[in-house]
C-alpha cells in the first residue's frame, strides 16, 4: 500500500468495485460532472468502470494505474483514484479521483492526490501530470492547488453537462514543481 498522512492507495478489490459503483456511478448527477462520456445505466459487475481494471490495478493495455483509496484512521474505503492515458514516451499521464460522499471535505482528496503524484513521479518515472475539472468544481480546484498543480487554462464550453455546455479547467504539475522536491 502507498501511504500518505490520511490515506493509503491499494489495489482495487471486488468488494470495492460494488461500493464505488453504487455510490459514485449510480449517482447520476455527480457522475455526469466527473466523466466526459455519457452516463448509461450499467449494472454493477464486469461492465462497470469500477470493475474494468480488476484487482490488478491496471488496464489491459497498461495506459492506466487504478487504486482504491483507504482512510488510514478507519481502514474504510474512501474512493478511487487513477492515472489514466499514461504516455510512456512523453512520460505524462492524467489524474482522476472520486471520493465517496461521506468522505468529502476532510482533506482525503488532497492527501490521495499527493500520494498518487509521488507514485507517478518516483515509481513510474513520469515527468508531467495533468488534471482536468469543471470550472465550477471548487473542491477539485482546491485539491489541485493544494497538491501544487498550476492552472494552465480554461477550455470554454468544452464539457456537455446536464443539458448545457460548461467550461473546463486544466491544471498541470511537473516533477520538479511538486512540494518537497
Amino acid at each position: 500500500m502507498l501511504r500518505g498522512e490520511l490515506t493509503g492507495l491499494r489495489a482495487r478489490l471486488p468488494g470495492d468495485a460494488e461500493i464505488l459503483h453504487a455510490e459514485l456511478y449510480d449517482d447520476v448527477e455527480t457522475r455526469v460532472r466527473a466523466d466526459s462520456r455519457p452516463w448509461v445505466p450499467i449494472p454493477s459487475g464486469p461492465a462497470s468502470p469500477f470493475w474494468a481494471a480488476g484487482a490488478a490495478g491496471a488496464s489491459q493495455d497498461g495506459d492506466a494505474a487504478v487504486f482504491s483509496i483507504v482512510e488510514l484512521a478507519t481502514g474504510g474505503l474512501a474512493g478511487d483514484t487513477l492515472l489514466w492515458d499514461i504516455d510512456p514516451h512523453n512520460r505524462s499521464a492524467h489524474v482522476g479521483i472520486s471520493l465517496r460522499p461521506a468522505c468529502r471535505g476532510r482533506g482525503l482528496g488532497t492527501d490521495a492526490v499527493l500520494v498518487l503524484c509521488r507514485y507517478a513521479f518516483a515509481i513510474r518515472g513520469l515527468h508531467r501530470l495533468q488534471l482536468e475539472t469543471l470550472a465550477d468544481n471548487e473542491a477539485m480546484i482546491r485539491v489541485a492547488q493544494q497538491a501544487g498543480f498550476t492552472r494552465e487554462g480554461v477550455t470554454r464550453g468544452s464539457d456537455w453537462v446536464n443539458g448545457a455546455f460548461a467550461d473546463g479547467v486544466i491544471f498541470g504539475l511537473l516533477d520538479g514543481d511538486r512540494p518537497g522536491t
